[in-house]
């Protein structure tokens, strides 16, 4: 999708003779794509391997337990892969603490440590970011109307962007306004 819309970009820039708008470029976190819980694709709600910002301890914990980490690992003991673990991915990405992380990788790779271990070390960092998330999520969705307040105030600001670009892109083409010759049923008078 964004190189369809930075070919559409482009058009238009060389239509216009000069840059008029920006073309688009891909946020991506460090820690790439996560995967869904299933270790084998990446997450999605429709897939059923996701877990949502609203979810319950419960849910996380059952999310977490759930967790692809490496087959060969069957016991604590066993030396085991980081690379295409579902849990050591969730961690790199969220984790703050890197050098815990780094230690949990170095004793999993020789083994030593077991999977529970590093899905209870998962299942708190989760537990800790999506707590405030929720209860804020809660407080929210009790107000219904700051909720509707927020809705309105996006709305207009989205509206004065949008208004804004759109007129600097018809002025930037050559375009004439049909601003008055339209009427409320979106036909010519």
């Amino acid at each position: 999708m964004i190189e369809q819309t930075n070919e559409i970009v482009r058009r238009i820039n060389r239509q216009a003779g000069r840059e008029l708008l920006l073309e688009a470029k891909a946020l991506i976190p460090a820690t790439g794509r996560l995967p869904g819980a299933d270790g084998k694709t990446k997450m999605s709600k429709s897939q059923g391997n996701a877990i949502s910002l609203s979810a319950t301890p419960d849910e996380i914990r059952a999310f977490v337990n759930r967790m692809y980490t490496d087959p060969n690992h069957l016991r604590a003991s066993d030396p085991g892969s980081v690379e295409g673990n579902a849990v050591f991915a969730y961690l790199d990405a969220f984790d703050a603490d890197r050098a815990a992380v780094g230690e949990l990788k170095a004793r999993y790779r020789r083994g030593g440590l077991g999977d529970v271990t590093v899905k209870r070390r998962l299942e708190d960092v989760l537990q800790a970011l999506l707590k405030p998330i929720r209860e804020r999520r809660a407080a929210v969705s009790n107000d219904l109307g700051y909720v509707r307040d927020v809705l309105r105030s996006g709305t207009a600001k989205a509206r004065a962007i949008t208004q804004s670009t759109f007129d600097e892109l018809r002025d930037g083409l050559g375009l004439f306004s049909l601003d008055g010759i339209w009427n409320s049923d979106d036909r010519l008078r």
